[in-house]
């Protein structure tokens, strides 16, 4: 009903010459990075500002620094979320390397080199995103 009340104007817009078709590895650069700041949690340090890192005080007085909030799923400290972003992307990036190894025309050994990585970089991320939860969330997963 109310698409037959408006009319689009009859624009003659041009593209600027300098405007062109990004390449599929700037698309694939712009989208790694936004999915590696995403994961950190940057919009959550934009607004809740927490610090860096944290410190806690040892059985002996001393202050030491710490790169997890403990006990608390919900919050993070930056440098929390920044390692655990780049483990996220690189376990990402094996999924990446992963389906790269299933290219046509590709050489056995390079094949296989491929697949190597990749399930290298995978595993290395599993067993690290474990390790960190486990420091975030100490007895969790244990028998």
């Amino acid at each position: 009903m109310i698409f037959s009340l408006l009319e689009c104007p009859n624009l003659r817009l041009k593209k600027p010459g300098w405007v062109s078709m990004p390449s599929p590895m700037m698309v694939y650069g712009v989208v790694l990075v936004s999915y590696f700041l995403v994961t950190g949690g940057v919009i959550y340090d934009m607004i809740v500002e927490p610090p860096s890192v944290g410190s806690t005080t040892d059985e002996h007085g001393r202050q030491k620094l710490v790169a997890f909030m403990e006990y608390r799923v919900n919050g993070q400290y930056i440098m929390e979320g920044l390692a655990s972003s780049f483990f996220f992307t690189l376990g990402g990036l094996g999924f990446v390397v992963l389906e790269r190894s299933n290219a046509p025309g590709m050489a056995r050994l390079s094949r296989i080199l491929h697949f190597c990585v990749a399930f290298t970089l995978i595993f290395l991320s599993f067993i690290t995103m474990r390790w960190f939860i486990r420091i975030k969330i100490p007895g969790y997963l244990r028998d």
